[in-house]
């Protein structure tokens, strides 16, 4: 079961919790602990939402980039249609100088040229020559028109994702906010033994992970060079969007790591599946970027014997961590 799947479950439980302590209860043991397995529950949830954000953000700008483009596009070819104006107005006037404006030049200046492209051939009004340059224009037309309706398209595509990407940054803080709730619940010195048992874990975590890292020192290659750098970062904290000096969501480690062997990557888990050649789980090699849930909102880089490094959540460090911890999606090799 994915972290979103289990999304009402855990706010199911979270309610259950508040009534089943009022204020000015003292917490059981067990109830902290379920406190505290809420909380994580929450801040994976908030991770995984603000990794979604992560995503849209980087779809958004390449939306905007294309726009961009087309836009610098429909340019050059308004400009090209008024230069052909133009030149069908000098037509006009010699022809009107040649005998006045007849049939043939009415149909010239309609509003759809391809009716008098229809009757061009028993017009006597142009000659071979005005009537290619009428053809050019008709075509620039065309393709102004189309560049047009892909500039809407585009426009409407950005809207959306704006919108895409401001709701998963609301829910990321929402779910935050949620576990910051929970902790509030607690008495002060219950909320100090659970920040203290937190501190254990982690630095427990961080020696652990110290010794594991010494497995990349024979890894060669970009991907070496990758994991090294991730693995130097062992103990700063996670942060949503942020992508170091010291402090990491788990796209944004990746994306510098990588970025010190040459290698270019967006900051977004799911758009850093779409690069490299895809490995399966069987075939892994230490560098690799492993990637986990169905709709993916988690990366870390293989460090070897089933482990990886990588920026697990609000709340946690970054740290070396089994890849069983999490549904396994694919991994990729740069």
């Amino acid at each position: 079961m994915s972290r979103r799947q289990t999304s009402r479950s855990a706010i199911v439980a979270i309610c259950a919790l508040a009534f089943a302590l009022p204020e000015g209860a003292t917490a059981t043991p067990s109830s902290i602990t379920a406190v505290a397995r809420q909380v994580e529950q929450l801040q994976s949830e908030a991770g995984d939402a603000a990794e979604n954000a992560n995503g849209a953000k980087v779809k958004l700008a390449k939306l905007q980039q294309k726009l961009s483009g087309v836009k610098g596009q429909q340019a050059t070819q308004r400009e090209n249609v008024d230069v052909l104006k133009k030149s069908l107005g000098k037509i006009a006037l010699q022809a009107y100088m040649d005998g006045g404006m007849g049939q043939g030049m009415q149909l010239l200046f309609a509003k759809d040229p391809t009716a008098y492209l229809a009757s061009a051939g028993s017009l006597e009004v142009l000659t071979r020559t005005q009537s290619i340059e009428l053809r050019r224009y008709s075509t620039a037309a065309q393709r102004l028109q189309q560049t047009s309706l892909l500039v809407k398209d585009q426009l409407k595509q950005i809207q959306a994702t704006q919108k895409e990407f401001a709701a998963e940054a609301a829910a990321a803080q929402a779910k935050l906010r949620k576990a910051e709730g929970l902790l509030a619940s607690l008495k002060s010195e219950e909320r100090a033994r659970l920040l203290k048992k937190q501190a254990e874990e982690d630095a427990s975590s961080q020696q652990s992970s110290l010794i594991s890292a010494k497995l990349a020192n024979k890894v060669s290659g970009r991907g070496g060079i990758a994991l090294r750098y991730a693995l130097r970062q062992i103990g700063d904290r996670y942060i949503f969007g942020a992508a170091g000096t010291k402090e990491w969501d788990c796209s944004g480690l990746t994306m510098v790591a990588f970025s010190q062997a040459g290698i270019s990557l967006p900051h977004s888990s799911s758009a850093q599946y779409g690069y490299g050649r895809r490995i399966s789980r069987g075939s892994l090699k230490p560098g690799d970027l492993v990637f986990f849930y169905s709709r993916i909102s988690h990366v870390g880089i293989y460090l070897g014997n089933g482990l990886m490094v990588h920026a697990p959540r609000p709340g946690k460090r970054v740290q070396v961590s089994s890849i069983s911890t999490m549904p396994f999606r694919g991994g990729v090799r740069l």
